[in-house]
């Protein structure tokens, strides 16, 4: 079965192209994109964990390791398309088109955090596993039943193929052949528990044998990989051939959460190993110089312009006028019921001092 699920990859992490089907696909303009758009995202990240420990963000979820197969993945998309995110995906619903001042107000536990641009399907972050499944599923069936092309992208992690909602939302996408794209990043930790002890199979793309669907396993940490497998998978799903199941083989240099530490259950020499080995922005650097279309000043303009980016965003965020406490009471029902009542006149009174 391994065999079968064998690992594609355009460019290894020494930066040197292993794949010839990628030898008349790739042009100067998409590499420097891919580039500046995970330099974006990796500057985007770093800032987040600096605000979440000056107590400036809430919780946070890193995903530095990961740039590849988000950016990769979401480049592939359509303006018209459907992208539903976990909490680990902002750097995939950004590349898609989110504002980066509205991802860091969901940071903040702001509800306009979840709020997409009008001409963006943009679901709200995931955080119960596995749930945003048969959502993307429903959506990619409504598009079908319209008879549009538009086609949907899930993402999810390692974790979530242990829940229900993964295997009911494989199911009916495959039962309607539905226009969706399943796309997995293995980071190898769900939170603390290592892949061996959350499966016996030997990849997750193998699942998709249970539903008759194509899976496909990739390096998560290849741009090329991620962009040329979901541009694949989507032209499949738009000419109604059903749903794909794409494993990216990734890694997370740093915690699950702010909340959480790693040395607690993994060597994190580790990531400085797989970083050496085969990072997603250092890999790009090493194709690029070897194509011959790398440019010293041109990188550190790139960085410089993505510091001046991330700056601009928080100041955005940070201008936004203050949150309404009642936003947190007033719509969850229609009428509010007695207990959320109590809870409203609790809270109203401990931010008015009021000792109860």
């Amino acid at each position: 079965m391994g065999g079968k699920f064998a690992m594609v990859v355009y460019v290894d992490g020494d930066g040197n192209l292993v794949n010839e089907e990628l030898k008349n696909e790739w042009t100067e303009d998409l590499v420097k994109n891919f580039y500046r758009q995970m330099v974006l995202m990796r500057t985007f990240d770093r800032k987040a964990i600096n605000m979440q420990r000056q107590g400036r963000l809430g919780t946070y979820a890193p995903f530095e390791g990961q740039e590849a197969a988000q950016v990769g993945s979401a480049y592939a998309l359509r303006q018209d398309d459907w992208i539903f995110p976990t909490y680990r995906d902002h750097a995939a619903t950004m590349t898609f088109g989110m504002p980066m001042d509205t991802v860091l107000l969901y940071w903040n536990g702001r509800s306009e955090g979840c709020i997409p641009p009008e001409d963006k399907r943009i679901f709200p972050p995931a955080v119960p596993l596995a749930t945003q499944l048969p959502h993307a599923a429903g959506a990619a069936m409504a598009e079908q039943y319209k008879g549009t092309d538009n086609a949907v992208i899930v993402y999810f992690g390692d974790g979530s193929t242990s829940e229900g909602d993964f295997h009911e939302g494989m199911n009916f996408a495959s039962i309607f052949k539905a226009p969706v794209v399943f796309f997995n990043q293995n980071n190898k930790f769900a939170i603390s528990v290592p892949i061996e002890r959350q499966m016996n199979s030997r990849t997750i793309a193998q699942k998709a044998v249970a539903y008759d669907i194509p899976g496909v396993r990739i390096d998560g940490n290849d741009v090329f990989a991620a962009y040329f497998a979901t541009k694949k998978a989507l032209e499949r799903a738009r000419a109604g051939e059903g749903p794909t199941l794409i494993e990216a083989v990734t890694w997370r240099y740093g915690a699950h959460t702010t909340a959480d530490d790693p040395t607690k259950y993994r060597d994190q020499s580790l990531s400085e190993k797989k970083r050496e080995a085969g990072d997603p922005i250092l890999r790009l650097e090493r194709f690029m110089k070897i194509e011959g279309i790398w440019e010293e000043a041109w990188s550190e303009s790139v960085w410089e312009e993505a510091s001046q980016t991330v700056e601009e965003a928080v100041k955005m965020m940070e201008a936004y006028p203050e949150a309404d406490p009642h936003d947190l009471f007033d719509h969850v029902f229609e009428e509010k019921t007695w207990t959320i009542q109590e809870q409203k006149d609790q809270y109203l009174d401990y931010l008015r001092g009021v000792q109860s």
